[in-house]
């Protein structure tokens, strides 16, 4: 299993939310590129970052800094938020970001999302299923619906999708543990690759879900209050390259 540290950008610097609340906001650094390289000397190989301004305004408010991180480090970065059309994908992947993120376009105009698919290839395309009481939320978790998560999974798979992240909105900053429950049923009902968020407490999460043998999992505020050790549980779970 992969493990991504995350980064969390606001405005420049590095934020932690509470169940996806931008007035429940935590700033751990303004240096959102040391955070980077500390992760890789740790012994990262990937970085999941998010640019939450762009997922509530729709377009990339951090691309500055995503492209700095990219430039100087050799982290394999997956980074969403705000990512609405073919251009967002193609900006991102043109830096040499390895995944685009995309979540609230997949929602609301799946006939784009699978034009994207085929243009730029499965590999390159994450989709992002946030959830809260079992349901999808769009535009940075503002907006909720009534699409049940393991019904737009399937409809993901359909399309050609090949990798999601599930992320329980009400667990996520929360250091609540993992939606275990939610998970599993989307790997049984599914052969999507899933990476877990939103919840991860402590370095015996991450070893339990890589037990269940899911692709990925993601941790932010756990490394930050020093609950995850990130160099102990890279090398205790030998991570291999995907």
């Amino acid at each position: 299993m992969i493990v991504l540290p995350a980064i969390d950008l606001k405005a420049g610097e590095v934020v932690r939310l509470k169940q996806g609340d931008f007035k429940r906001k935590t700033v751990y650094s303004q240096n959102p590129l040391q955070i980077a390289k500390d992760f890789a000397a740790n012994g990262a190989n990937w970085l999941h970052l998010v640019d939450l301004d762009g997922a509530s305004a729709g377009e990339s408010k951090n691309f500055n800094v995503i492209k700095k991180i990219a430039a100087e480090t050799e982290l394999k970065i997956q980074t969403g938020g705000g990512v609405r059309k073919k251009e967002d994908v193609k900006r991102l992947l043109d830096l040499g970001v390895k995944r685009a993120i995309i979540g609230t376009l997949a929602v609301k105009d799946p006939e784009i999302l699978s034009e994207i698919i085929e243009e730029f290839g499965a590999e390159s395309i994450l989709v992002s299923i946030d959830a809260r009481d079992g349901k999808v939320a769009t535009s940075g978790w503002l907006e909720a619906s009534e699409r049940d998560m393991l019904d737009f999974a399937q409809e993901m798979e359909a399309l050609g999708v090949k990798y999601i992240l599930y992320t329980d909105i009400g667990r996520d900053g929360m250091l609540s543990g993992p939606d275990f429950e939610g998970l599993k049923k989307l790997k049984a009902e599914t052969n999507l690759k899933i990476i877990a968020s939103g919840g991860v407490s402590s370095n015996q999460d991450l070893y339990d879900l890589a037990a269940e043998d899911f692709y990925g999992a993601i941790t932010g505020q756990a490394i930050y209050q020093d609950k995850v050790n990130l160099k102990k549980v890279l090398k205790k779970l030998g991570e291999v390259n995907a």
